[in-house]
């Protein structure tokens, strides 16, 4: 298109500097057709390029990815969906509940980040984030936290790892030994009562 005023302005500037007795109607046709037909020619020769580009073996091997068969490359982990996160927080919370304790419950992923955090009613604002904290701990070590706390007479400073909380109120929630989650428990008077609840919703998703 960008040629089409050109070839026409061209056609133009020759019939004004030729004499009037000169000027033909048809001579005019036949210029301004030949430059149509030139134009036409260029755009199909384009669009022929671009068709044979496309269709050409060459191209079709660029565009095509490339993957790994043998799959030496990827690992396949297990996790704990938002469903049943949600369904042992809940369970959690109820075990909570029929002894009128007043705590709340926080699910972690394998990863230590949360996946459901339900606050029963009248818990303590501090029973949030410890709830959260005692959950990766527990999934951090695989194992109760109530466990762990044994281990920091040898061990003092594992306390200093951010994020954990060594004291009772955490259960790892596992598949063939390997943790997938963490349940934490925080608000009740002990430790103890704590764990007691996260174990409720652990065993509630053994139970299904």
């Amino acid at each position: 298109m960008s040629h089409t005023p050109e070839t026409h302005e061209t056609a133009t500037t020759s019939e004004t500097a030729a004499p009037p007795r000169h000027r033909s109607p048809k001579g005019r046709r036949v210029r301004i057709g030949v430059g149509a037909l030139a134009l036409a020619a260029v755009g199909a020769g384009t669009f022929g390029v671009v068709s044979a580009s496309a269709d050409s073996p060459a191209a079709a091997n660029r565009t095509t990815a490339t993957s790994d068969p043998s799959g030496r490359h990827l690992q396949q982990t297990t996790h704990l969906t938002v469903d049943a996160a949600t369904r042992a927080a809940q369970a959690t919370l109820d075990a909570a509940e029929r002894e009128n304790q007043r705590v709340t419950v926080a699910v972690v992923d394998r990863n230590g980040n949360t996946l459901v955090t339900l606050r029963g009613d009248g818990a303590g604002p501090q029973s949030y984030e410890s709830a959260e904290r005692k959950a990766f701990t527990a999934v951090s070590w695989n194992a109760p936290t109530s466990e762990l706390v044994k281990r920091l007479a040898q061990t003092p400073n594992l306390k200093d790892i951010p994020g954990t909380l060594f004291l009772g109120g955490g259960a790892p929630v596992t598949v063939k030994g390997a943790p997938i989650a963490g349940i934490g428990v925080a608000g009740a008077p002990s430790g103890d009562l704590d764990e007691k609840f996260a174990k409720a919703g652990v065993a509630a998703l053994n139970n299904r």
